[in-house]
């Protein structure tokens, strides 16, 4: 009976104990469980990454999960124009990123290759890519992001007036309690549907890192959401809800990037040859052309002689 007594109180125990330990609300791949509960997610080194679910995820952590899950064979999906002169939107996608211990990115990212690129603090590549002899002092802060969003066809018009107060209430309440004051300018076309939203810090803020709202929300937007909950980022102006349907992200960091001509992308290269080549072609063209007449013009000279 006294045996009987301890196993019920162990298996209850364990009960409790599991019911004890939530879900990541912040990482739907998050692993929780332990006394005291703890929640991890694997990384492309095939470690285990212990996460604070109780913030938003860093976003080098979350990229690394990524390219261990698409590694594995696991789903990932869980489906204005420059506001500065120096901003830049992330060309390159997902890689594999090393972090540092506090879920920063490390100043200088090879992807495991030879080829080595600078990035900002939001993971993005900030510099023409080089050799591993590629020195990146540090890292550099992005202050400002500008978020490029497109909804859906609604009905009716949208009040203009109070978009911006709807989208930084948004904001905070979804995505970490992110200041309002952060939002510091919406401009809305309402023919394009087209929502620009910028959201800054001042220069020197290390507290609020702006690449995990930036991250999080083009997954609400473009896939499915990074969250335990799969509600979406959708504002609600007066009664009326916007879903969004598009996102671009431009990148505006402490200090200007050093991208040089070397950074042109193989298709704009490709473009430029061809217009040279083009250019060069109609100048043969030109050149035999008048070759051919002047050709005429000397055989015609002497037969114009000999009829005189």
């Amino acid at each position: 009976m006294k045996m009987l007594m301890v196993l019920v109180f162990v298996g209850l125990a364990a009960a409790a104990s599991a019911q004890s330990c939530a879900p990541c609300a912040t990482l739907k791949w998050a692993t929780c469980d332990g006394n005291p509960c703890q929640c991890t997610v694997m990384k492309d080194n095939n470690e285990k990454q212990l996460l604070d679910c109780t913030k938003l995820i860093p976003k080098c952590y979350l990229m690394d999960a990524e390219m261990y899950r698409a590694n594995h064979n696991l789903s990932t999906r869980t489906l204005g124009g420059k506001p500065d002169e120096t901003a830049f939107v992330d060309n390159d996608g997902i890689y594999d990123p090393v972090c540092e211990s506090d879920g920063r990115f490390k100043a200088r990212q090879c992807n495991n290759t030879e080829e080595c690129w600078c990035v900002n603090s939001a993971g993005v590549r900030r510099t023409d890519k080089g050799d591993k002899t590629l020195k990146c002092e540090k890292l550099v802060e992005t202050y400002w992001v500008r978020l490029e969003l497109k909804h859906k066809a609604v009905e009716g018009e949208i009040d203009a007036t109070a978009l911006k107060g709807a989208i930084a209430d948004a904001i905070h309440k979804r995505y970490d309690n992110f200041k309002k004051e952060m939002v510091t300018d919406i401009q809305y076309d309402a023919d394009g549907r087209r929502i620009i939203v910028d959201v800054k810090k001042p220069k020197g803020d290390r507290t609020n890192d702006l690449s995990r709202l930036a991250y999080y929300m083009e997954k609400d937007v473009k896939v499915l959401p990074l969250f335990k909950s799969q509600e979406k980022f959708e504002p609600m102006v007066g009664k009326q809800k916007l879903e969004m349907e598009d996102i671009l992200v431009y990148y505006v960091d402490e200090e200007p990037p050093t991208f040089t001509m070397k950074a042109l992308t193989g298709g704009i290269i490709a473009v430029i040859v061809v217009v040279v080549l083009a250019v060069i072609a109609g100048l043969l063209v030109v050149f035999f052309a008048r070759r051919r007449e002047q050709q005429k013009y000397s055989k015609a000279q002497p037969r114009e002689l000999e009829a005189m």
